[in-house]
C-alpha cells in the first residue's frame, strides 16, 4: 500500500499529466499581403487529442482557397473540417478591405497600414470535441518590413508579433476585436489596472495623447460601474476613407480620426463605445434600445458625474435628446439609432430618478446596469425589467407603458 504522502504525490502528478492531455494548441498563422489586399491565414492544432470536427461559419466574399490534408467540406458560407492525428492544419486566403457604405469602410489596408478585426480574420468556429478538452492559442502575424502590430492581446514576442489569446469561458480559443498593423504610432498607460493602448496609422492627425488622456479621466468612473472590464484595450483610429463613426468589439473598439471626444451635443462616442466594452451585452429586435440607450446614457452621465459638463449643460442635453426622441415611432424597432437611442436615453434617467426616490438614493441605475453586465451576453426587455424592479424593491411606472406594450406583443 502506497503510504498517505506517496499516494497525493502520485495523485497530483496524474492530475497535471491528464490536465496537459486534455489540452490542444491553436496557433493562428497570418501572413499579411498588402500588393494583393489578402491575408494568408493558416490554423494548425496540436496536441494528444484534437476537436473531431470544426465548422467555420464564413463569408463567401471574403473567405476562400480553403486547404487541409485532412477531410474538408466546402458548402457556399459553411466549411467542415476534420482534424485527425496529433497535428492538422487548415489554410485559406481572407480579402481584407469591406465596404460599410457607398464611399467608407470598416476594413482596410493600404501600401502602409491596415485596420480590421481579428473576427472577421477567423471567422466563427463550432467545434465538435470531447468533454473536458480545451484549447490554448496563439496569434502570429508574418508582416512586410517595417510593419508592427497591435491586438487586444498580451504581446509575448514583439519581435515576432506573437500574440496569446484569451476567451473565458471558451473551450475553443478565437482571436476577437479590432487590429492596426503596419507604420503605426501609439500611446499606452495602466488606466484602472487596465492597459490601454490607442493606436492609428503614423502620420494621420489623430490626437493619440489626448483621447489617452480623456480615457484616464473617465474609464475609472466607468469602472466602478461595469467592474468586468477586460485586462487590455486597444482604442484603433484611422481617417478617411475608414467609417466615420465609432465600432466596439471585444476588447476593444474603432474611432474614426475625426470623431471629437466630446460632440457638440455633450455626449461623447469614445464613452459609448467604451461602455459596449464594460457591458458586453447586446439585444434582440425589441431590446437593442436597451444596449444602445444604456451606452448614450452614460456616454452623457460619465461626463456630468466627472465634471466634464455642468448640471445645468447635463439636464440641458437630457431635454435635447427628449426632443430628439419624439421623432422615433418607439422602442421595438430592430437596430436602436439617432431618435430611438435618444428616447431610450429617457427612458433610462427616469428609471434612475425613480430608483432613487424608491430606495433613498441607495441605488440607481448603475445597479442596474452593473447586474445586466454582470450576466452579459443577450439582454431581454423582460430581463431589463425585472432587474431594474429588483433593484428598486417594486414596480417602475418609469416602465409602465414598455411593460404593457411587451405584453401587448406578446399576445
Amino acid at each position: 500500500m502506497l503510504q498517505p504522502f506517496r499516494w497525493i504525490l502520485l495523485t497530483l502528478l496524474l492530475g497535471a499529466t491528464a490536465a496537459v492531455a486534455d489540452t490542444y494548441q491553436v496557433n493562428y498563422a497570418v501572413r499579411v499581403n498588402p500588393d494583393k489586399g489578402e491575408a494568408d491565414v493558416e490554423i494548425a492544432l496540436q496536441g494528444e487529442r484534437l476537436p473531431s470536427r470544426i465548422t467555420l461559419h464564413i463569408d463567401p466574399d471574403r473567405h476562400d482557397d480553403f486547404r487541409s490534408e485532412q477531410k474538408l467540406d466546402v458548402d457556399d458560407d459553411t466549411v467542415t473540417w476534420r482534424p485527425s492525428g496529433k497535428q492538422s492544419r487548415l489554410s485559406y486566403r481572407f480579402a481584407i478591405e469591406h465596404r460599410k457604405g457607398k464611399k467608407s469602410y470598416d476594413a482596410m489596408i493600404t501600401d502602409d497600414w491596415a485596420v480590421f478585426r481579428s473576427d472577421a480574420l477567423i471567422p466563427p468556429m463550432a467545434v465538435k470535441a470531447t468533454k473536458g478538452l480545451d484549447s490554448e492559442a496563439t496569434l502570429d502575424f508574418d508582416l512586410p518590413d517595417g510593419w508592427s502590430s497591435a491586438a487586444p492581446y498580451e504581446n509575448v514576442d514583439k519581435s515576432a508579433n506573437r500574440f496569446r489569446l484569451t476567451d473565458p469561458g471558451r473551450r475553443f480559443v478565437r482571436p476577437k476585436g479590432w487590429l492596426i498593423l503596419g507604420h503605426i504610432a501609439s500611446r499606452q498607460d495602466i488606466i484602472s489596472d487596465i492597459e490601454v493602448r490607442i493606436a492609428a496609422p503614423r502620420g494621420q492627425d489623430v490626437r493619440l495623447q489626448d483621447a489617452l488622456a480623456f480615457v484616464g479621466w473617465t474609464l475609472p468612473h466607468l469602472r466602478g460601474i461595469f467592474p468586468d472590464f477586460p485586462e487590455r484595450i486597444l482604442v484603433v483610429s484611422a481617417d478617411d476613407p475608414m467609417w466615420r463613426g465609432g465600432l466596439s468589439a471585444p476588447n476593444s473598439l474603432f474611432m474614426h480620426a475625426d470623431r471629437p471626444l466630446i460632440s457638440g451635443n455633450r455626449t461623447s462616442s469614445l464613452i459609448h463605445e467604451l461602455v459596449h466594452i464594460g457591458t458586453s451585452i447586446h439585444g434582440t429586435d425589441r431590446s437593442d434600445w436597451i444596449v444602445e440607450g444604456i451606452a448614450e446614457y452614460y456616454a452623457v452621465e460619465i461626463l456630468h458625474r466627472s465634471g466634464g459638463i455642468s448640471e445645468q449643460r447635463f439636464a440641458q442635453t437630457l431635454d435635447e435628446l427628449a426632443q430628439w426622441g419624439e421623432d422615433s415611432p418607439g422602442l421595438f424597432t430592430g437596430d436602436s439609432s439617432g431618435a430611438t437611442t435618444a428616447r431610450a436615453v429617457g427612458v433610462m434617467y427616469a428609471v434612475d430618478q425613480e430608483i432613487r426616490e424608491k430606495t433613498g438614493d441607495k441605488a440607481s441605475l448603475d445597479d442596474v446596469a452593473t447586474a445586466l453586465a454582470k450576466d452579459g451576453g443577450k439582454v431581454s426587455v423582460a430581463d431589463f425589467i425585472d432587474t431594474a424592479e429588483q433593484v428598486a424593491g417594486g414596480r417602475l411606472s418609469a416602465l409602465r407603458e414598455i411593460r404593457e406594450q411587451l405584453d401587448a406583443a406578446a399576445d
